[in-house]
């Protein structure tokens, strides 16, 4: 295919994480990424490398991720038809939403303004909803928990819910919603920011596990962050409760094309 002719895409995929090592290609298992990019090889008969808006750990679930891609539609085929093919080939437990045309700058990563996550957990054991939320046996104090998700968002450096060693070039997140809500039988806890550090997500819901469980007062979440320090925070939340929820962009990113019908 001639690389002049090629179109910029945002493929909308969704995908139960537990049995792949994240997002990411990985030397030592298989990612996300690399099944997806595969099926898009099967049908352009080249490679078709993909980036994504931000890595996600082994076992987390997205309900949305965004990758950007560079495509050459053949003559006869619409997106729409582009996403069955993928949607044909893909495993069950992956799934393409749509692919939608952008600005050929479009970037998956750099242009995300905001990120949202949400954590499941749940006091009811279910075996059939086991993969997708962390069962907690014992009582919570939901009320602090909801205290000290609302510090937060009063914070901008969370090097102290930051994996140690990871490679993030800055600590700083905007963190713009930071809730629990309480379900009958579980609680849900969301959070949204422009950016987030790696195992962010699950260490603060560990630390929010912790304050519920009165190991931690919920004041003290603020004096953790200030520190700085992976130590001083919670434990990390087991991943198969995580999901990346939702990934957002500015309206203008997106093109709307005259594309080939069949």
């Amino acid at each position: 295919m001639n690389s002049k002719s090629q179109s910029r895409y945002f493929i909308d995929c969704a995908y139960d994480g537990s049995k792949y090592n994240g997002w990411q290609i990985q030397p030592n298992g298989i990612g996300v990424q690399q099944v997806i990019e595969e099926a898009l090889q099967t049908i352009f008969r080249e490679p078709c490398p993909i980036t994504g808006s931000g890595r996600t750990d082994t076992g987390v679930h997205a309900r949305q991720q965004i990758a950007h891609v560079d495509l050459t539609i053949p003559s006869g085929m619409t997106l729409e038809t582009c996403a069955y093919k993928l949607n044909s080939i893909l495993p069950p437990d992956i799934s393409i939403q749509s692919i939608r045309p952008v600005k050929k700058t479009a970037h998956a990563r750099f242009d995300a303004i905001r990120r949202t996550y949400k954590y499941y957990i749940r006091f009811r054991k279910d075996p059939f909803e086991r993969q997708y939320h962390y069962f907690f046996k014992g009582l919570l104090d939901l009320s602090a928990m909801q205290k000290a998700a609302g510090f937060i968002k009063l914070h901008e450096d969370f090097s102290s819910f930051c994996k140690s060693h990871a490679a993030s070039k800055t600590p700083f997140c905007k963190i713009e919603h930071s809730e629990i809500s309480v379900l009958e039988d579980g609680i849900i806890y969301t959070i949204a920011a422009d950016r987030f550090l790696r195992n962010m997500v699950r260490a603060i819901t560990g630390t929010l596990i912790e304050v519920g469980k009165g190991m931690i007062k919920a004041e003290e979440i603020n004096r953790i962050i200030q520190e700085k320090d992976r130590k001083s925070a919670g434990f990390s939340a087991p991943a198969h409760g995580l999901f990346l929820y939702s990934v957002a962009y500015l309206p203008e990113i997106y093109e709307v094309r005259k594309h080939h019908t069949p």
